[in-house]
């Protein structure tokens, strides 16, 4: 539970050395920059430099030219590439120059293909019109229009059956319409249009005097399959431009998003007169190297300083933490980054979430397919929940044989048992005699787990010099004492048959530290040497706290009390499945044994994925709202270097 040590780096310098500083920040990987404000404050002699970002125009335009071209282009290391500005440029504009030509001309042909394939499909509801055309498009008296119709406008033209000048010749339908002509004299072509558009007819103006609609159907037949090989050709053109000049694109690519994000750095430098100032951060383990490659620079000044030295900095944080606990960072980084000096909870979470996972979904076979899925999830799809979920299956699959279940049945295991000298399973789930043993256990974890955040909650306040608290605090060690001292004393009043509640364990293990709770926030700034460490008004102070105290109390009791859906969950996984095997019963007496097992498989796959992800969800609001808020506050933030990602 630990974070990477930091220092804290100022660096001054010329200006004509500036580019060389990014630079090596960039190639480094490992620099964070920092506003020159939060370092330094008297800056108002220094300005912001009002140097733009000259790699962002090719980049964006390279960009946008090869995204049209939905291909992939890998960055890669290009750190041995150093071309000029004016290359770069010269390069960027060539190529996109190019690129947007041969899609221009891909893009035209396959909007002329599917312009013909529209007009063919159009066409060819009128096929069956063998009338002639011309003549039909040149009468001198009557207008005629092809197009469609909706199917219930065609049956609303029942409405106009004795007028002799409102119909409609459908020559063909599809599922939502009906196409077709019809005629009007030219005289009262206004009005019968206006009836037709109050019907929502579509005019198609494909048909024309000059050809049959078997000719311009015959027409379009031939021409897509020219359009067709035009559009196969264009896209050829372009993929052997791509082919060819491939390496080149992504060495300038990378070359060009390398140089954009340095020169970013530039957005927190400042300048005075012909000097330069960046500040930032660095992980002391890259310190030495870092400095070697800046000193080769001429007119370069460096200063170092401890992190731990600049709190009031607010340094960034670099989680460090070994193989098994770093999938659980993505949760930990979900509350938030721990602020530098206070403690990264990922190896806790990591080891109580799995556990308390495994508890809950207790099943030997389940857990065993889960944590199969998990590595897929992780290996195939890159998903960072199934790191997570591998080692939560196995810890289900753990419990699962403690509990002596395999996708639900809850005696294939005793076999086993016996071998190694149990008469039975250790732990019948559904037998009633079992269930205040296991509602009571699941407390028993939640208190243990309770008083271990309390305790992380004092080292880390004594670690950030906060000892008031650390000593008074609900979570500080007044707040362990009082905790523990109830629940030991009623543990042993109830369960165990021991008075231990006599009027001294009362007084100075309860009462006192009580007291030192409610008067927490004074005794509390008097023991950090806080000169106005008394209240304005003693009075309003207790009144306050009185209902502030109430609320302490009822924080310990429900806190305590949420760890009973570790225990509920262990009886809901067992009831669940002896719901499949009740219905798996009954089909089996209906059907047989076909339908017994297709209805156990479909149970156990329903119930590990519902459950999974309840599951999933319920241990982790332990972990934030139990657990985290005694000890964690998760107010720091992320340490994000200057870093080329390479693909």
């Amino acid at each position: 539970m630990a974070v990477s040590s930091m220092q804290a780096v100022s660096i001054i310098g010329l200006m004509e050395h500036i580019d060389e500083v990014i630079t090596v920040l960039g190639e480094s990987g490992v620099f964070h920059p920092d506003e020159v404000s939060n370092f330094y404050n008297n800056i108002q002699e220094f300005t912001h430099l009002q140097k733009k970002n000259i790699y962002a125009e090719p980049l964006t335009n390279l960009k946008a030219a090869l995204n049209l071209t939905k291909r992939k282009f890998p960055l890669t290391d290009v750190s041995d590439f150093s071309p000029t500005i004016e290359e770069l440029e010269s390069f960027s504009a060539s190529t996109t120059a190019d690129i947007d030509a041969l899609i221009e001309k891909r893009d035209s042909s396959v909007s002329e293909l599917e312009t013909a394939k529209h007009d063919l499909s159009v066409t060819e509801h009128f096929a069956g019109l063998d009338v002639e055309i011309s003549k039909v498009l040149q009468t001198e008296f009557v207008v005629a229009r092809f197009g469609r119709l909706p199917k219930d406008s065609v049956q609303k033209l029942e409405a106009y059956k004795d007028d002799d000048f409102v119909d409609f010749a459908v020559c063909t339908e599809d599922k939502t319409h009906s196409w077709g002509v019809y005629f009007a004299p030219k005289d009262k072509v206004a009005e019968i249009d206006k009836i037709f558009e109050g019907l929502f007819f579509e005019q198609t103006d494909l048909i024309s005097a000059d050809e049959s609609p078997n000719e311009k159907i015959e027409h379009y037949k031939n021409q897509i399959p020219y359009l067709e090989n035009q559009v196969k050709e264009a896209q050829r053109a372009l993929d052997n431009y791509l082919d060819e000049n491939f390496d080149q694109i992504v060495k300038y690519l990378s070359k060009l998003e390398e140089m954009y994000l340095y020169s970013g750095i530039l957005s927190k430098a400042l300048q005075h007169n012909n000097s330069f100032i960046i500040v930032g951060w660095v992980p002391t383990a890259n310190k030495n190297s870092l400095k070697k490659r800046l000193k080769k620079i001429k007119s370069v000044e460096l200063d170092f300083s401890d992190a731990k030295d600049e709190l009031d900095k607010h340094p960034p944080v670099k989680l460090k933490n070994c193989f098994i606990a770093r999938p659980f960072e993505f949760y930990t980084k979900m509350y938030g980054v721990p602020k530098y000096n206070e403690i990264d909870p990922t190896f806790f979470v990591a080891i109580t979430y799995v556990i308390i996972f495994g508890i809950m979904f207790a099943d030997l076979g389940q857990g065993l397919i889960l944590s199969i899925a998990g590595l897929l999830m992780w290996k195939l799809r890159k998903m960072e929940i199934g790191k997570i979920l591998f080692p939560c299956g196995l810890s289900a699959a753990f419990f699962g044989t403690v509990f002596g279940s395999l996708f639900g049945f809850e005696h294939t295991l005793d076999p086993l048992f016996r071998m190694v000298g149990f008469k039975e399973k250790p732990i019948e789930v559904m037998a009633s005699q079992n269930t205040n043993f296991i509602i009571l256990g699941a407390i028993g974890i939640g208190v243990f787990l309770l008083i271990a955040a309390m305790f992380l909650n004092v080292y880390t306040s004594i670690r950030q010099k906060d000892y008031g608290k650390a000593l008074f605090g609900t979570s500080g060690v007044a707040g362990i004492i009082f905790y523990s001292a109830v629940i030991f004393g009623l543990v042993a009043e109830i369960f165990l048959g021991m008075h231990v509640m006599t009027l001294m364990y009362i007084l100075f293990l309860i009462v006192l530290p009580f007291i030192l709770i409610f008067f927490a926030e004074p005794l509390g700034n008097l023991v950090n040497g806080k000169p106005d460490w008394q209240p304005e008004s003693w009075s309003g102070y207790i009144v306050e706290n009185i209902f502030e105290s109430l609320e302490v109390l009822l924080s310990y009791v429900t806190n305590t009390m949420s760890f009973l859906r570790v225990g509920a969950f262990v009886l809901v996984h067992a009831g669940m499945m002896l719901v499949v095997f009740v219905l798996a019963d009954t089909v089996n007496a209906s059907i047989g044994a076909i339908g017994y097992w297709l209805i156990i498989i479909i149970g156990n796959a329903i119930v590990m994925v519902l459950e999974a992800l309840l599951v999933a969800i319920q241990v982790l609001r332990l972990e934030y709202y139990e657990m985290f808020s005694r000890f964690y506050s998760g107010e720091g933030r992320q340490f994000e270097p200057v870093k080329l990602s390479i693909n």
